[in-house]
């Protein structure tokens, strides 16, 4: 199965508040969103990532006038050469990711994000440590360089991140900020340091819930976006996107993959005989009886009308055929009138046809079920069968 796809559930209800526990488990381990979510939290955290490592390029090295002002001119020359380079590893981060959209090299980003300042902290504190600070100014401004942990884990806020991925982002600062204080280097006297030290710990609680909300706030808004809102299928739009990626992934692996083309027999006498109304139920009974056979990995598009597609990575034809088969004893439902609900179905897989595009897989699936359907309906036709390119549309 391919990693990141979540398991087929029902949406019951578009309403935001809603928060079932398969979302709360995406909100708390990495790699459970959907592809979508992953794809467009990952442009978030790139484009964010690039703009708070620009602004700090910029006001980082700003401080320095004050550094020399305060303290002493051998300590100042130091912090002052510590801010510019990492000023110019901020400038260099800001171009690095230009374009991705990989979730894994948005955690590297921020990763690196993080990194920057970390290492600032650790070299600047046994710095200060090696001179005497007595002035009350001299230690205004020292004690200000012993709360830059807090800044950036607070920072943590403003990115769409997991529980699991806050915690593993803010505790190498947190490390940083206790070895100051077993080390000696610490600004602010031990006991002091240490309740600083709960104090961060709990704003990186907050930041991360904070983080957490904006992942749930943006998964929401993807499923609303890009699911049919009557049989909550993938819209054609996203299905699409998705089910393409999922065949150069493929590809890639040279692993197997199915489509599976249903086509609804009979759908548009329901409409005319017992109306709209009823033609809506009989789609979501259908929806519903084909996310029943999918498994975690697989997805449901609506194609259009009483169409939908099946695309199943890692799967062969005669797991997609077995796929069928229980649809088909499960039953899709029943019409108005009584009589069972019936599809004409295609499948196709991508080695055995020798797809060399995702466009010719779902061509060679809808000739396929259009076989079926000039055949005698309520019938699969899939590689191999006689009838299978007996027929083009």
């Amino acid at each position: 199965m391919l990693d990141g796809f979540r398991p087929y559930t029902e949406f019951a209800s578009n309403k935001v508040t809603d928060v079932t526990m398969g979302e709360i488990l995406d909100l708390i381990i990495p790699g459970r969103q959907s592809p979508f979510v992953k794809r467009r939290r990952a442009l978030l955290i790139l484009s964010r990532v690039r703009l708070v490592a620009l602004t700090f390029a910029g006001l980082t090295p700003l401080w320095i006038p004050v550094d020399f002002y305060i303290f002493e001119p051998a300590l100042a020359a130091s912090l002052a050469a510590l801010r510019v380079l990492a000023s110019i590893a901020f400038f260099l981060l800001v171009p690095f990711f230009r374009g991705a959209d990989s979730i894994a090299l948005a955690r590297r980003g921020l990763s690196l994000l993080l990194a920057i300042p970390t290492v600032f902290f650790l070299i600047s504190h046994p710095l200060l440590a090696q001179f005497s600070i007595s002035d009350p100014a001299q230690q205004v401004v020292a004690a200000g360089y012993a709360f830059l942990p807090f800044v950036m884990i607070a920072g943590l806020s403003v990115f769409p991140i997991t529980a699991v991925e806050g915690c593993v982002l803010a505790a190498p600062l947190l490390l940083a900020y206790l070895a100051t204080g077993l080390l000696g280097y610490q600004q602010l006297p031990f006991a002091s340091h240490l309740g600083a030290l709960w104090l961060l710990v709990l704003v990186a609680m907050v930041a991360t819930l904070a983080g957490m909300s904006q992942l749930h706030f943006m998964g929401q808004l993807v499923a609303q976006s890009c699911h049919d809102g009557l049989t909550h299928a993938y819209s054609r739009r996203f299905g699409v996107e998705m089910a393409a990626q999922m065949f150069v992934t493929a590809v890639r692996s040279g692993a197997p993959m199915s489509v599976v083309f249903v086509d609804l027999d009979n759908f548009k006498s329901i409409n005319d005989r017992f109306g709209h109304d009823a033609g809506d139920n009989a789609l979501l009974f259908a929806g519903t009886a084909l996310r029943g056979i999918l498994r975690r990995g697989d997805i449901l598009v609506r194609w259009g009308g009483e169409e939908f597609l099946a695309a199943m990575p890692n799967t062969g034809p005669e797991g997609a055929k077995a796929a069928v088969h229980r649809l088909r004893d499960h039953g899709l439902g029943t019409r108005p009138d009584g009589l069972p609900l019936t599809a004409s179905i295609g499948i196709a897989e991508r080695i055995v046809d020798g797809a060399n595009q995702w466009i010719d897989l779902v061509d060679k699936a809808d000739q396929r079920m259009y076989a079926a359907k000039k055949s005698g309906k309520d019938r699969v036709i899939g590689c191999g069968d006689p009838e299978a390119d007996a027929v083009s549309p």
